[in-house]
């Protein structure tokens, strides 16, 4: 998993067993870094507070987040992951 700066969009790519998803890098309750967290599965753990989110359907899962992810359509060609914003 790793963030990408697109156009001042933070954005976290996660390879989820084979599946590669992209979705915003930022928590919903706080300003923190999912990069910076764990992944676990199909699902990102926010390092401050312990949000976990589904990385392919940004649908958060553990409070005090509330508020979905948005997530982002995602080609793989072949070494290069294209993400539309």
């Amino acid at each position: 998993m790793m963030r990408v700066d697109v156009d001042n969009l933070r954005i976290l790519v996660v390879n989820a067993g084979g599946k590669v998803c992209a979705l915003d890098d930022t928590c919903s309750h706080e300003d923190a870094s999912l990069a910076t967290g764990s992944l676990q599965g199909e699902f990102v753990k926010c390092p401050l507070h312990g949000s976990r989110f589904h990385v392919c359907s940004g649908t958060v899962l553990d409070e005090p987040a509330e508020k979905n992810l948005r997530t982002y359509a995602v080609q793989v060609d072949g070494d290069d992951i294209l993400v539309r914003v």
